[in-house]
């Protein structure tokens, strides 16, 4: 398989019910997503987005097919190995915010570093420092209640790369916002893709597709049409390693975690 090949989906199919009752969000199902695409998936309501979002996530199985996530078939690990892997490698944006209402920004945003063992001070930090590229450093310690919805999506994007992901998933980030909001979000994850990230994003709204490297309409569970507006080679570069590194060393010499533990 291409070394750039970082999600392939052979023959995915996602059936509900049984007999005469059966039906399919999915249907022999096949895609591959090259590292640092910009994917726009589109379609009417019930024709599996949302259950091929999920399924790419691990936060559900297909029934039939198999998934290849960098590499490794994932059809039918564990539970708490796709726990693992989704903390690490998969990051979430949703159209409501899953916000936790009693928790402070700045621990919702350093929630998904709980889930890969960092220390508290870690996590609080890493968490600062993400809000401050949002330029939401002076809310860290209110409440979700007391942020409109354009800050509650840009701290919902900020908790979905907090662990430096390799991919990014987002259903209707924007189905929730004035268009103003919306541009501001858009341009956020036009930045965080051209860092080199793989997005994959549901929308509904034609007129976001002029930020995606390719799109693809979904009709039925299955792919109706697929374009794609830029070529592989002109794909964005991963440029978050060497700042990965210099926070690692600035981060040993403050003695708050081991080099290889970020």
């Amino acid at each position: 398989m291409d070394d750039n090949v970082v999600i392939k989906l052979s023959g995915i199919t996602k059936r509900f019910g049984y007999g005469d009752a059966t039906s399919f969000a999915l249907k022999d199902f096949d895609l591959e997503v090259k590292r640092g695409e910009f994917i726009m998936i589109m379609g009417p309501s019930g024709c599996g987005k949302t259950t091929l979002l999920n399924i790419i996530g691990l936060l559900d199985r297909a029934t039939e097919g198999e998934y290849i996530l960098n590499g490794e078939d994932v059809s039918d690990i564990s539970s708490s190995r796709q726990a693992r892997l989704r903390a690490r490698k998969i990051g979430f944006i949703f159209q409501d915010f899953n916000l936790i209402q009693n928790l402070t920004i700045i621990e919702n945003v350093a929630l998904p570093l709980v889930y890969v063992n960092r220390p508290r001070t870690v996590r609080l930090k890493a968490a600062s420092n993400v809000l401050g590229r949002f330029h939401l450093s002076e809310k860290e310690y209110y409440r979700p209640s007391q942020l409109s919805g354009g800050q509650k999506q840009r701290v919902a994007i900020a908790r979905a790369i907090v662990s430096d992901p390799e991919i990014i998933l987002a259903d209707e980030p924007t189905g929730n916002l004035d268009s103003r909001s919306s541009n501001i979000v858009m341009d956020e994850l036009k930045a965080i893709h051209e860092e080199g990230n793989t997005i994959i994003m549901v929308t509904h709204n034609p007129a976001l597709t002029v930020y995606a490297t390719r799109v693809i309409n979904m009709l039925d569970g299955q792919i109706h049409t697929d374009v794609k507006t830029v070529e592989d080679h002109n794909l964005p570069k991963p440029v978050v390693a060497k700042s990965r590194k210099r926070f690692n060393r600035r981060a040993l010499k403050k003695g708050l975690f081991n080099v290889d533990a970020f």
